[in-house]
């Protein structure tokens, strides 16, 4: 789903699916109840930092695959620096 079709769901133009529905209330924690009848409640924002790895882990795999892409090229670049960073930093305190 793209960007057009969340607004669309906000701007109330579109329902949202049943599917949406489910993810929204498993991203957040909540039940589909609760995000139907929010009473004016909006969900907090998820600050993937105070999460277990296993609960960041879980929470990144409910990501459609674009953005899963992302984050794991992200994370590939990091580690790669890394390496990088932890040879250089090996062979140049040899010489």
């Amino acid at each position: 789903m793209g960007i057009s079709h969340y607004n669309k769901i906000e701007n109330g133009q579109h329902e949202a699916s049943v599917e949406m529905l489910d993810k929204l209330a498993k991203l957040y924690g909540v039940s589909i109840d609760a995000i139907v009848h929010m009473k004016g409640e909006v969900p907090k924002e998820i600050v993937i930092e105070d999460k277990t790895t296993s609960e960041q882990m879980r929470l990144i795999q409910e990501l459609d695959k674009k953005d899963k892409g992302i984050i794991f090229s992200m994370i590939d670049i990091m580690l790669t620096k890394k390496k990088f960073k932890d040879f250089f930093q090996k062979n140049i305190a040899a010489l």
